[in-house]
């Protein structure tokens, strides 16, 4: 495992169907990010369980996304990749920020609002206090850096909060304040079907979404698929404004090849999408086809899956552990 001042921690949730904005957004960062930091990757089967998941589904659905992490190059000889139950120091320290975390601070939170909609009165508290667990396992490794999207940003300012108010109450440097790990510009990948909405695994149209999964047929039928529009690619990013479509079939072929949209646009310049689809169609096979395979493998060997992720707890408890100890004594609670 990498060494050095920096610990990243980063987790994902355990329900299914890794798409292509999962790798782009954030999976090959963490592959990136292995190589130069120490890295914990955790599947956060807790917090899933904010709404309900049918047990058998809920442990299948674990297993398919560690599969994906390594498939997808996940090392878990470099990094500590777990699933987040396995490690109680989690839940455990989650209660002790429950106890110092603002009503107001968790009020505030829009994600919560988002989710919960109209039926608030009707959602779990698990649901309204999810922050404090997302802080939680961040602290109980005393990670430094957390690589986050625009979603994320407020859940990681309420981390730096919780850290803070710790430290000031019980008159201690302890937590580390914690900071954004920003990896460049953010790949944002929209629905094949719709581009002003994220591609999302609850989007009910499979057309939609790119899956890590997909086999090189299937992929290159969804790249065809895709909406776009009848004008021809224009030479600079900047006149995709108002093509949505367009500008996120632009946007993926530079995520996936490692060109600026403006470098993409010139080498397309005047083509049409019928001709842009080919070639996006052979690049999104060259890179993710080998990924499915080697995930359609792994998930056939569900005794590996599972051997990875016990390793990886044990790795997690030993970090894990001596911090929670140490907030113990600092809380006052007595212990044997």
């Amino acid at each position: 495992m990498a060494t050095g001042q920096t610990r990243v921690f980063s987790g994902v949730q355990p329900t299914g169907n890794l798409h292509l904005g999962n790798y782009l957004g954030a999976i090959r960062n963490w592959v990136d990010l292995q190589y130069r930091y120490e890295c914990l990757y955790c599947v956060v089967d807790l917090h899933a369980i904010t709404i309900f998941q049918e047990p058998k589904a809920l442990r299948d659905s674990t297993r398919e996304v560690a599969a994906g992490l390594i498939a997808a190059g996940i090392d878990p000889r470099r990094s500590i990749l777990f699933n987040q139950s396995q490690v109680p120091a989690h839940a455990e320290l989650a209660w002790v920020i429950n106890c110092i975390t603002r009503l107001g601070w968790l009020n505030r939170m829009t994600q919560f609002k988002d989710k919960a909609g109209k039926n608030r009165e009707a959602v779990s508290s698990g649901l309204y206090v999810y922050p404090n667990l997302m802080a939680a396992d961040i602290l109980v490794y005393k990670a430094t850096h957390v690589p986050v999207g625009e979603d994320q940003k407020q859940h990681l300012e309420l981390t730096r909060d919780v850290a803070q108010k710790f430290n000031n109450d019980y008159g201690v440097n302890f937590f580390p304040e914690v900071e954004p790990l920003i990896l460049g510009e953010a790949t944002r990948v929209m629905s094949l079907r719709d581009g002003a909405k994220k591609m999302s695994k609850s989007d009910p149209s499979d057309y939609s979404r790119i899956t890590m999964t997909d086999d090189a047929d299937t992929i290159a039928l969804k790249i065809r698929k895709a909406k776009t529009d009848p004008e021809p690619i224009p030479e600079t990013a900047a006149s995709l404004s108002g093509r949505p479509e367009a500008a996120n079939l632009i946007g993926i072929y530079g995520a996936l090849s490692g060109q600026s949209r403006d470098q993409v646009c010139a080498a397309f310049a005047g083509k049409g999408f019928a001709e842009f689809k080919n070639a996006l169609a052979d690049l999104c096979v060259e890179k993710l086809a080998p990924i499915a395979e080697e995930m359609r493998r792994l998930r056939q060997d569900p005794a590996y899956v599972d051997s990875v992720l016990r390793e990886g707890a044990a790795k997690a408890r030993a970090l894990a552990e001596p911090i929670l100890r140490e907030v113990h004594d600092i809380v006052g609670f007595l212990r044997p």
